[in-house]
C-alpha cells in the first residue's frame, strides 16, 4: 500500500472556532426557544429548543476531528476500515471526526529483541496513574518519523571457522512510508528487531573473527583478509544493506548499523587468549632474534674495521654464541670476567 499525504486538512483553528461559535448559537437557540415556547406555546419555539439541545449533546463529536501534530510526527487515518491518508506535516488539523488513528506498534518499546515481551509484562504490573503515564509516554497512535536507535541483544553466533562468538549491533533507522509500516506488517518494530537478528547471523557466519588463511568473505572465489575484528566498517555496511533489503517492504530506512560488542564466547575465550598470546610471543621473539643478529654482525664488522682484536673462526663462533645468549635471553646476563689469556 502506498502512502497518501493529507495536505488540505490543516484548518483546525478555523474548525475549532466554528465549533465554539455553533455551541454559542445552540445555547442561544435553547434559551430563545424555551422563552418562545413558554410565552406562545408555539411549535417553532419547541423545535428550536430541541434542535439546540440535540446539538449541545452531540456537538462534542466534532472535537474528535481536531488533530495536533508536532514536527517529525505522523498520523495514519482510516475511515470505517478504509485507509484515507496520512498527516505528516506539523500543524493543527481538522478531519472527519469518525476517522480512526492506526499504529499497531504504539505500545511497543523497542530497545532489544526481548524487550517487547518485557515491556508487556511491565505494563501488566503497572496500575492506575502509573499505567496511564506509561502509555502516554509511548506517544499514543502517532508514528515518530525521527531517527531511532535499535540496540539488539547480544547474540552467540558461529563464525565461518565454527568458533562461537558474541556480537551485538546498534541500528539507526526511521519510518519513511507510514502506510507500509502500518498495513504491510503486523508490528513494524518487532519486524525490524527480528530482521536485524536474522541479517546479523547471515553476515557474521561469512567472516572469521580474526584474519584466517584460505577464507573468502566477498564471494569472488579469492581468499582475502576480511575479518570481523579487522574489517568492522565493511561488515557493518554489509549488515546495514542486508537489513535494508529485508525491511524495504515495511516502509523503513536503515541509516546505519554499527557493531557495539564483539568477543569470543566464554567457553573458548581463554583458549583463544592463549593462542593470541603465543602468536604475540612468537612475533616478539622473531623481532628480538632479527635485532640480535644485526647487532652481532655490526659488532664483528666494527672489530674487524678497527682491528681491535684478531679472532679466528672458532673464537668468532664463541663470541656470536655468547652475544646471542645475552641479547636473546629472558633474564639479565651475569658477566664473568676472564683474567687469563684469551687463547
Amino acid at each position: 500500500m502506498k502512502e497518501r499525504a493529507l495536505e488540505k486538512s490543516k484548518n483546525g483553528m478555523m474548525a475549532m472556532l466554528l465549533i465554539f461559535a455553533s455551541y454559542v448559537v445552540a445555547i442561544a437557540a435553547i434559551i430563545l426557544g424555551a422563552i418562545s415556547f413558554e410565552k406562545q406555546q408555539s411549535a417553532p419555539g419547541l423545535i428550536l429548543m430541541i434542535a439546540g439541545i440535540i446539538y449541545a449533546s452531540c456537538g462534542w463529536i466534532l472535537f474528535l476531528g481536531l488533530k495536533v501534530l508536532k514536527p517529525q510526527e505522523a498520523l495514519v487515518l482510516t475511515l470505517f476500515g478504509d485507509y484515507i491518508g496520512t498527516l505528516r506535516e506539523p500543524g493543527f488539523y481538522f478531519v472527519n471526526p469518525f476517522c480512526t488513528a492506526i499504529n499497531p506498534a504504539s505500545d511497543t518499546k523497542l530497545s532489544q529483541s526481548a524487550d517487547v515481551k518485557a515491556n508487556s509484562n511491565k505494563m501488566l504490573q503497572l496500575t492506575g496513574e502509573a499505567m496511564h503515564a506509561e502509555v502516554n509516554s509511548v506517544g499514543g497512535k502517532k508514528i515518530s518519523l525521527k531517527v531511532m536507535t535499535l540496540s539488539n541483544s547480544r547474540q552467540k553466533i558461529n563464525d565461518c571457522l565454527g568458533n562461537p562468538i558474541e556480537i551485538s549491533i546498534a541500528v539507526m533507522w526511521r519510518v519513511v512510508d507510514t502506510a507500509k509500516a502500518v498495513f504491510d506488517v503486523d508490528n513494524y518494530k518487532e519486524y525490524l528487531s527480528l530482521q536485524c537478528d536474522s541479517a546479523l547471523r547471515n553476515v557474521v557466519r561469512v567472516y572469521p573473527y580474526d584474519v584466517a588463511e584460505n577464507v573468502d568473505t566477498t564471494g569472488d572465489g579469492v581468499a582475502d583478509e576480511g575479518s570481523l575484528r579487522g574489517s568492522s566498517e565493511v561488515v557493518a555496511e554489509r549488515i546495514r544493506a542486508e537489513i535494508q533489503s529485508k525491511v524495504q517492504d515495511a516502509g523503513l530506512e536503515i541509516i546505519e548499523a554499527r557493531i557495539t560488542y564483539l568477543a569470543y564466547a566464554p567457553e573458548i575465550a581463554a583458549v583463544m587468549l592463549q593462542r593470541q598470546q603465543a602468536s604475540a610471543i612468537i612475533d616478539a621473539r622473531k623481532m628480538i632474534v632479527d635485532g640480535a643478529v644485526g647487532m652481532v654482525e655490526m659488532a664483528l664488522d666494527r672489530l674487524s674495521e678497527k682491528e681491535v682484536v684478531d679472532l679466528d673462526e672458532e673464537r668468532k663462533a664463541a663470541m656470536v654464541s655468547n652475544l646471542l645468549v645475552v641479547l636473546c635471553g629472558n633474564r639479565d646476563a651475569q658477566p664473568i670476567v676472564n683474567s687469563g689469556s684469551l687463547y
